[in-house]
């Protein structure tokens, strides 16, 4: 009944986080409504995500001529203190309340099996070997997971991996609630999250 390429658009689509068919079909059918233009300049922001590369170092999205992103790359941030963060939204929204000066290590998102998957280990041994050859031990890592139960297991996984990396191993005060995501939470209570850690 449907054309093939709104069934392609259904079958790529529905699969990204959140979306789902009936959502993924509602886009298709408002894409096709507003226009030939429309169509061409969402095509377009598709097509312009190849061009983003992973920092060297953190492993968020930059689009710098060198390896490192904006945030690595800030000689004014706090090397030495590094949050670990599941997802890129989780880094942004942590970097919206500008209350946290230092850098990241974006983790990858973390399955409910609560193993770590063997590029989330790469990174995390990636963290280590630059932390020894910057500074012996960073000032303070801030394990910045979800407070879910398995981002409660994986987080004390990486507390005790990396006690002889870092001076001080913290958590996010719990001002965001158990079973919550820090990618929706609003920006105050990041903020005193942040401000509370233990």
């Amino acid at each position: 009944m449907l054309p093939e390429p709104i069934k392609k658009f259904i079958e790529i689509f529905s699969i990204l986080p959140g979306i789902g068919i009936r959502q993924a079909t509602r886009l298709a059918f408002k894409l096709i409504n507003s226009g030939r233009n429309k169509i061409e300049e969402t095509a377009e922001a598709v097509s312009d995500l190849k061009y983003l590369k992973i920092c060297a170092q953190c492993f968020f999205v930059h689009q710098n001529k060198d390896s490192l992103c904006d945030i690595c790359r800030d000689s004014n941030r706090r090397q030495n203190i590094i949050a670990i963060v599941e997802k890129e939204t989780d880094l942004i929204s942590l970097e919206r309340t500008r209350k946290f000066k230092g850098r990241y290590l974006v983790l990858g998102e973390l399955t409910k099996t609560g193993v770590l998957e063997s590029v989330q280990k790469l990174r995390l041994n990636h963290l280590k070997n630059w932390i020894k050859k910057e500074f012996g031990q960073a000032e303070e890592i801030i394990i910045a997971i979800n407070p879910t139960t398995f981002g409660d297991l994986n987080a004390s996984m990486i507390a005790k991996e990396f006690s002889p990396f870092a001076k001080k191993i913290t958590r996010l005060g719990r001002g965001i609630p158990t079973g919550g995501e820090i990618e929706f939470a609003d920006e105050e209570t990041l903020g005193q999250a942040i401000e509370r850690r233990n």
